[in-house]
């Protein structure tokens, strides 16, 4: 019974920190919907958008999908 709730608790973090952008505390002050958070970096966005909404950022490889914020 023990493991089971150390197990569903460690879901529920998990779970709870998909929606965090990773680079968040990397980001200066910004009106919300003018940054786009990708799973390693953030960019600027122009025209800003709805927060939440899908974006892209410019990388060497090519465009990577985030979320903007």
């Amino acid at each position: 019974m023990k493991s089971a709730l150390v197990i569903a608790t460690g879901a529920l973090v998990l779970f709870m920190a998909a929606d965090v952008p990773v680079a968040q505390a990397q980001v200066p002050p910004h009106t919300p919907g003018t940054v786009c958070f990708t799973p390693n970096f953030w960019c600027w966005v122009q025209p800003p958008g709805q927060p939440g909404g899908h974006c892209t950022c410019p990388s060497p490889y090519g465009p990577v999908r985030g979320t903007l914020g």
